[in-house]
């Protein structure tokens, strides 16, 4: 049974998950958590994100890495994220491939009645098992649901949806909002707690060529920013993902990856 806190944790942490071994076609968003925070140390920007929150002067935590293998890890990923709500933080997890956020939300789940997902994504990842694997990076959102770890569960720029992921879409209730149904500003003015889980590879690869996937006639990074800045209630915790440096184009995606970081920062420490 899920137990509600009094209060939402309130102190930002980073905490990187350098896995993807459940990645189905390219590996390397193992690679990305480091790189994610070169980028949004960089001095070539500041500090300040464009609500008026100057992250160099406010409480940004940074947990470090995860250590994992590919036995044992979902099991490590909630336990360490569990552990920072624990302590009144809210983790902010930088991936590694989508197949994380399963059992980052295990933990938030738990702690959290009523959580909406806001899922940002060119996939909706509600596969029943993908090439024989029920937790590949295809299927997080279907484990997601099936556990009830969210009330709700809002996905956002989708432009590959199948027969069979309509099906679950249908049998879960998710809210789709497809890239060519864009803008959607209106369905983001939510309550309550909410958790932001973003695919990198949801931007057009004009703008993020480091992925796996590329699909093109995504979000612009313009297009993200104001989706993220609509995003009405608490949002308690977040993750970046499937940022594949292996793929990525003068350091642009990894740029792109902290500046997303930056204004989901901003966004939770304005609330």
């Amino acid at each position: 049974m899920r137990n509600q806190q009094a209060r939402p944790p309130r102190t930002p942490v980073l905490l990187g998950i350098p896995f993807d071994a459940n990645s189905s076609y390219l590996r390397g968003p193992a690679d990305a958590p480091p790189l994610i925070r070169e980028a949004f140390h960089c001095d070539s920007s500041n500090s300040s994100t464009e609500n008026g929150i100057d992250l160099g002067s406010e409480s940004v935590l940074d947990a470090g890495d995860l250590s994992l293998l590919a036995d044992g890890a979902f099991i490590a990923i909630e336990s360490v994220v569990a552990m920072l709500l624990d302590k009144g933080q809210r983790p902010v997890c930088l991936g590694g491939d989508h197949s994380v956020t399963y059992p980052i939300l295990r933990a938030f789940g738990k702690r959290f009645a009523d959580l909406t997902l806001v899922h940002f994504d060119a996939h909706p990842d509600l596969y029943e098992e993908f090439q024989g694997n029920r937790y590949s990076h295809a299927c997080p959102f279907a484990r997601i649901m099936e556990e009830g770890l969210v009330k709700k569960l809002i996905q956002v720029g989708i432009r590959t949806m199948n027969a069979h992921q309509r099906k679950q879409a249908a049998r879960f209730g998710v809210e789709v909002v497809e890239m060519r149904e864009l803008p959607a500003l209106e369905k983001l003015k939510l309550t309550g707690s909410v958790y932001v889980s973003f695919d990198i590879d949801v931007l057009d690869p004009a703008f993020a060529p480091g992925v796996s996937h590329r699909e093109p006639g995504g979000m612009s990074v313009r297009e993200a920013i104001a989706h993220l800045h609509a995003i009405k209630g608490d949002v308690v915790g977040a993750d970046v993902v499937e940022f594949n440096p292996k793929q990525d184009v003068s350091q642009l995606t990894a740029m792109v990856c902290a500046k997303i970081l930056k204004e989901i920062l901003g966004k939770m420490i304005a609330k």
